[in-house]
């Protein structure tokens, strides 16, 4: 029960120093698969977003990476994540697609869990944003 508390503490803490919140939580959710495919170095990631009356979905495959609710928070970092991977939100009913490294699904990634209402989080989102366009190069749009 101790350990516990101290981890609750010390995850609180890291979530504020470096601009993460777990309110985001409620208007964003990142999937497993997501750090499942970081973890296998891609040159090329075919990645499907699609945004219907509840928000943004991300997909890789036909399986979910990232939600975005179509909230205020939600919507500010389907945004930046859209960025991230070079191409718009696409309007509700419509999709878009990305192809990307996994440099860069990270980079999108990290971005989606930052708390917007933190200051720091924007040092980090503009470091990420920058390298994400670095790493996508040349990479056509389709």
């Amino acid at each position: 029960m101790i350990a516990k508390n101290i981890i609750s503490r010390l995850e609180k803490s890291f979530c504020r120093m470096w601009g993460f919140s777990a309110l985001n939580k409620k208007n964003i959710e990142v999937y497993d698969f997501a750090s499942e495919l970081i973890d296998k170095p891609r040159a090329h990631l075919k990645l499907s977003l699609y945004q219907d009356e509840t928000g943004l979905k991300i997909t890789h495959d036909n399986t979910l990476l990232m939600i975005f609710k179509l909230t205020h928070q939600g919507m500010i970092a389907a945004g930046f994540v859209a960025k991230a991977l070079g191409v718009d939100v696409p309007p509700i009913g419509e999709s878009s697609l990305a192809r990307v490294s996994t440099g860069v699904l990270f980079r999108a990634t990290s971005i989606a869990q930052l708390d917007y209402s933190n200051e720091a989080s924007f040092q980090l989102l503009e470091r990420w944003l920058d390298e994400a366009e670095s790493q996508r190069g040349n990479m056509p749009k389709e």
